[in-house]
């Protein structure tokens, strides 16, 4: 009988964090120390990037990568601060088409309030004020990606040949 739950236990999915950490980041204050004086509120560009990688049978190494850019005008750059905030997740026993919504909508919402408190952090020890990153709904981003990735092949299928 024992052998029998085992198996069943083993055959459940499996999502789990391993390992959280800060892959890369960088701060950039290009035109320091002269951008100190500025009186004006610059504008802040926010970009988002996400990558998964299979390291071996159920783990998986995501990455999400959080750009900020502030600048005053078009091209005066107070700073860019970029990290990468990436983890290990196990993640078992999950049919296929479950996958990709887990690498690139949930472990993105684990990683995201720590790539937050990152570019807070920088942005406070760069002489700034500090940037505090507003919630982002992966889920509809996902959505929109993929539905913007149809709509490309669905062009590309429509092309003339030539």
């Amino acid at each position: 009988m024992s052998d029998t739950n085992a198996t069943q236990t083993s055959d459940q999915p499996v999502f789990s964090v391993e390992k959280l950490y800060v892959r890369d980041l960088s701060i950039e204050v290009p035109n320091a120390p002269q951008c100190f004086l500025e009186r004006e509120t610059p504008n802040i560009d926010v970009q988002l990037a996400t990558a998964a990688t299979r390291l071996d049978e159920g783990f998986f190494d995501v990455r999400l990568t959080v750009t900020v850019t502030a600048k005053i005008g078009q091209d005066k750059t107070l700073f860019l601060i970029e990290v990468a905030q990436a983890g290990i997740f196990q993640i078992r026993n999950v049919p296929e088409e479950n996958l990709e919504p887990l690498l690139f909508v949930a472990c993105p919402s684990l990683l995201y309030p720590y790539a937050r408190e990152v570019v807070t952090s920088a942005s406070l020890r760069a002489g700034f004020q500090p940037v505090i990153l507003a919630p982002v709904n992966f889920e509809a981003l996902y959505a929109q990606q993929k539905q913007q990735a149809e709509l490309a092949r669905a062009g590309e299928s429509q092309t003339p040949l030539q």
